[in-house]
């Protein structure tokens, strides 16, 4: 039987009822409704549960879907998803600039055109960083393939059984005890190809596709993409099966004939989780030196699946990546440059403070991580909210260096392989060159991408290098 995931309305019911109460909205007599009828709750970590609902409750959690998303939230005026409104949210505080946001360049959906005054020629040297930033993130996904999905104590136990604690190398599978691999089994699509004795270069994975795609988008649309020039290509080069969550739904919504961005909203719980985040090393590695730039075109490709704080994990990251990839600038102000580009009496710009000043507080990181959990433990382990608050705290405690800020990323639980690979690419364009990642974390990629999109499948690091530093624009641009 056939169990499509994170697509059933009886699956997604309840994850909707979760985020509503999360992004302050009152879904109480709802959920006693769906509870009498006999519905069940969202499945805990899969995307489906094991055996479909009558007909009847399907229909019933469709209705209940509708009327969730009518609800009022009183976290609208904090927490707003389009971007001019974004940019007025942040006052004083915003890296906007008194120029305002960048000017749409042609119809479409979302806000396009240029922003902020760019830093950093293109030259050999931003192409050696864009070089480290394609290998730490495969690597740091890599490293976070085997174990995504566990609970954190599985995380530790499985780690300490082969002496990997605190982590300093790749999963392996070596010498750790049969009754601990049943408690905490391996991700069983992954282990084949990430466990250290079993990596062949680096394996197909969501979080490499996506910049792919995104390599593709500045090849055919220019950075002046529009939201519908991102959905196109979806549908032209993403295939279904290679999509997740919100960009699941998303999918379905467009193939239903829904219009973006109302595809982000559509019987979609999943708005705030981690799937555009993931998307948006390109807008910042093509950026360098101009934060809102790179922001500008998260929001953009973002809003086709998400809203308001998964669209601002986007945007901070982009921002941060386009500030760490001048050369000029430590994690420190890297961060702040992208915190400074979302609105910041949102519920994400609080977790990357709280998680900010618990990474500076802390001399063991396990206190750090265990804090985080206990702040964040209504979230889902894929919720843009914890995930991007500990990658922060992962690249503040190790002060971005490479090596330490994977380990501590893909150490602390939740989504480990979507965490290990943003922070790679940040502390590996830090670091500046491939030549400073070390060997073993990069020589088992064996300069190999793995992947179903387009033509790229095998192709180099090195090439993907060439491919984005083709598409940075280096000249001086006005907002």
């Amino acid at each position: 039987m056939l169990r499509l995931t994170w697509v059933q309305p009886e699956d997604l019911i309840g994850h909707e009822l979760h985020q509503a109460t999360l992004d302050g909205r009152e879904p109480s007599k709802i959920a006693d409704r769906w509870t009498a009828a006999g519905g069940h709750p969202a499945p805990p970590r899969a995307g489906a549960s094991p055996t479909p609902a009558s007909r009847y409750l399907r229909l019933l959690a469709t209705d209940l879907l509708d009327e969730l998303t009518d609800l009022p939230s009183k976290l609208t005026d904090h927490e707003p998803t389009d971007l001019e409104a974004i940019r007025q949210s942040c006052g004083q505080s915003c890296r906007w600039g008194d120029g305002g946001p960048p000017a749409r360049a042609k119809p479409g959906v979302g806000e396009g055109g240029r922003g902020g005054t760019r830093q950093a020629p293109v030259g050999e040297t931003h192409r050696a960083r864009l070089h480290a930033a394609w290998l730490g993130r495969a690597a740091g996904c890599l490293l976070g393939k085997p174990v995504e999905k566990l609970p954190l104590t599985g995380i530790r136990q499985l780690a300490r059984s082969t002496g990997n604690w605190p982590l300093t190398t790749y999963f392996t599978a070596k010498g750790v005890p049969e009754p601990l691999t049943t408690a905490y089994p391996w991700n069983r699509r992954s282990a084949p190809t990430s466990l250290a004795e079993n990596i062949d270069g680096m394996p197909e994975d969501d979080d490499l596709n996506y910049p792919l795609l995104n390599l593709l988008l500045l090849q055919r649309h220019g950075r002046d993409f529009t939201t519908t020039d991102v959905a196109r290509l979806w549908l032209d080069e993403l295939p279904a099966g290679r999509t997740f969550t919100a960009e699941r739904v998303a999918y379905r919504n467009l193939l239903s004939g829904i219009e973006p961005p109302h595809t982000a909203r559509h019987r979609n719980p999943f708005r705030e989780w981690i799937g555009a985040l993931i998307r948006a090393d390109v807008h910042g590695w093509t950026n360098p030196g101009a934060p809102e730039a790179a922001a500008a075109q998260a929001h953009r490709d973002a809003v086709l699946t998400h809203t308001a704080n998964g669209v601002y994990a986007a945007m901070f990251t982009a921002a941060t990546i386009a500030t760490a990839a001048t050369g000029t600038a430590d994690v420190h102000t890297a961060l702040r440059t992208g915190l400074a580009v979302i609105p910041p009496r949102s519920r994400l710009a609080d977790a990357i403070t709280h998680a900010v000043r618990l990474a500076e507080s802390h001399e063991d990181f396990d206190d750090v991580v265990d804090a985080l959990h206990a702040h964040h433990a209504a979230h889902h382990w894929v919720s843009a909210i914890p995930n991007t608050a500990l990658i922060a705290a992962a690249l503040t405690h190790a002060d971005g260096d490479f090596s330490g800020a994977i380990c501590r990323a893909v150490s602390g639980g939740w989504d480990t392989d979507s965490n290990g690979a943003t922070t790679g690419s940040i502390a590996a364009l830090l670091a500046g060159s491939p030549h400073a990642l070390p060997d073993r974390w990069t020589a088992p990629l064996k300069n190999r991408l793995s992947t179903s999109v387009g033509d790229f499948n095998g192709v180099g690091f090195d090439t993907l290098a060439d491919l984005t530093a083709d598409l940075t624009h280096p000249e001086t641009s006005s907002p």
